[in-house]
């Protein structure tokens, strides 16, 4: 593969840029390597990616081993657990886009022959990845690895758990003093939180398709084979550029519907789908709600991780981690063995000798907790053009579901309402105008939904919205509803009271109010100023497009 480097670093007309690279500190014997990006979001205000200091610099030294030349570039990063239920929140997923922008930036304007992408948490590694597929050059993913699990009580707990205590607490179920045991434990070390949230999905989902070594989704942030890791996928970057193997080699349309057999049987965050509809996008072989639940009807879920279940990431490595479960799925040929991955070989080399090692954490192939998998797309009369759930995260008693809406504009007040004790068994709260462009930027709704878990309500009471829910999320928490209330879709259309059916299992959700009234409400339905009206939200809200689109910018 020719190297875009040497536009830089041979050449008399390129002097100039030469004297630069020198300015910095390079040597020619640098500058006669390989250039590799590696894109760092470390900082100190993400547990996820307090540590990526650490992983960059032993990326550069795999690199380095390897015979090319390491350079580290920044990246943004926001955390989603530290913005959740204020204004930051409406940050998060739009700041996906400014990532992927700003590694295309980095990696056209300075000229690197290859990328290792250091992210670790939510919107962080998608961003990254739609980078690495819209430039189409060699790149490895290494994640920070996931946190470890806490301890209160002498149970493992996580993120969920200390956002449910807060529910518990408003209800007077817990005390101060066992609200401050959680908050002090629940989060013992760095990297991203324990369960399987959005960040270890999309970790776990980097591995599964292909564009990130073995391991990548599972071993902890403080165990040393994440060093290790790190170190690989800088020499594995070196092995890519080397025989030509560029993102989309590995990522398509083959790659893509790996990572989502392994999405079902994981049983992945929701937002899973947002970042693989974007990711599809950008790699040129665009991706529909229909293919998901496609490979969700055949595809057995096999996992029950944090919120689902009482296990963690590190349970899930001691058991196998990724490997293991692609091992499983590939019995009943679920996945696609032939597709080629960032170590240079297939899958199916890959896999070769992986295997569970603990069957109470990873299912057996044969013996499921559900022949479906961990997520469905519904459709109905208030979202025609889709909407999604983690089935996996559904208590059984709430995968059919009839109740009366209870109407909020905003997540604000719907929390509000459940702080006050007004949401009643059998409600279904419908939470609107906080779509990708009616937020804008679509924010997660950890906090209801861990308020009605931590009251002991999310076993009686389901959540509709047009924005989204964290991985840590659950109950029957029905997200990224198309179209959404800001376009005029028919959740604009729902009032309080209105009949909610939610059939689950027949992919269904769907008010029982006619096509004629819902006309007729359409017709006094008034248009809605815009929620931010400066800054750069301003102008995502305006280019934006849908949540069943992976809301992309146009």
């Amino acid at each position: 593969m020719a190297l875009r480097s040497k536009y830089l670093t041979s050449g008399v007309e390129t002097a100039p840029q030469r004297s630069l690279l020198y300015a910095c500190g390079f040597t020619k014997e640098e500058l006669d390597r390989p250039l590799i990006g590696v894109v760092s979001a470390h900082s100190d205000i993400v547990p996820g990616h307090i540590n990526l200091d650490k992983i960059t610099e032993a990326v550069k030294a795999g690199v380095r081993l390897a015979g090319g030349t390491p350079i580290m570039v920044p990246s943004i990063g926001v955390c989603d657990g530290i913005a959740m239920g204020h204004l930051g929140m409406k940050y998060s997923l739009a700041s996906r886009e400014l990532i992927a922008d700003s590694v295309e930036t980095m990696a056209m304007a300075h000229c690197f022959d290859g990328l290792v992408l250091v992210p670790n948490c939510d919107k962080i590694v998608p961003g990254m990845v739609m980078a690495a597929v819209r430039l189409n050059i060699p790149a490895v993913v290494v994640s920070g690895g996931p946190m470890m699990a806490g301890m209160v009580g002498g149970c493992e707990t996580s993120l969920s758990k200390m956002f449910e205590a807060v529910g518990a607490r408003k209800a007077n179920i817990i005390d101060d003093k066992q609200l401050l045991e959680f908050e002090e434990n629940c989060c013992p070390t760095c990297g991203s939180c324990s369960g399987m949230y959005t960040a270890n999905s999309m970790n776990c989902l980097c591995e599964a398709i292909g564009i990130a070594l073995p391991g990548n989704g599972t071993i902890p942030a403080v165990m040393s084979g994440r060093i290790a890791l790190a170190k690989h996928a800088g020499m594995a970057i070196m092995d890519l550029v080397n025989k030509g193997i560029k993102a989309r080699d590995i990522i398509n349309k083959t790659s893509i519907r790996n990572a989502l057999a392994c999405d079902m049987a994981l049983g992945c965050s929701s937002n899973s789908v947002l970042h693989l509809l974007a990711i599809a996008n950008e790699a040129g072989c665009p991706l529909d709600l229909e293919t998901i639940n496609e490979i969700s009807a055949k595809t057995p879920n096999l996992c029950h991780l944090a919120p689902a279940g009482p296990t963690h990431m590190q349970d899930l490595n001691a058991a196998g981690g990724v490997q293991a479960v692609l091992s499983e799925l590939a019995k009943k040929n679920l996945i696609d063995t032939s597709a080629i991955t960032a170590t240079g070989k297939n899958v199916g080399e890959n896999i070769k000798g992986a295997y569970v090692k603990n069957y109470d954490i990873i299912r057996p192939i044969d013996k499921p907790y559900s022949e479906t998998g961990g997520i469905a797309i519904l459709w109905g009369n208030i979202a025609k053009n889709g909407c999604v759930v983690k089935r996996s995260a559904v208590a059984p008693e709430m995968l059919k579901h009839t109740g009366p809406a209870r109407v909020f504009d905003c997540e604000d007040d719907a929390i509000k309402s459940i702080y006050a004790g007004e949401i009643k068994p059998g409600d279904v709260v419908v939470i609107r105008y906080e779509g990708p462009k009616g937020g804008p930027g679509m924010r997660e709704m950890l906090n209801p939904t861990s308020a009605l878990a931590g009251m002991k309500l999310d076993k009686c009471v389901a959540l509709i919205t047009d924005g989204r829910f964290s991985g840590a999320s659950r109950g029957a928490s029905i997200g990224h509803v198309s179209p959404e209330a800001a376009e005029g879709g028919e959740i604009a259309l729902v009032k309080e009271g209105d009949i909610v059916e939610i059939d689950i299992p027949n992919n269904s959700v769907n008010i029982k109010v006619s096509e004629k009234e819902l006309e007729e409400r359409r017709k006094n339905l008034k248009e809605r100023e815009p929620n931010i009206k400066s800054g750069w939200l301003a102008r995502y809200a305006r280019l934006v497009t849908s949540a069943d689109k992976g809301a992309i910018l146009k």
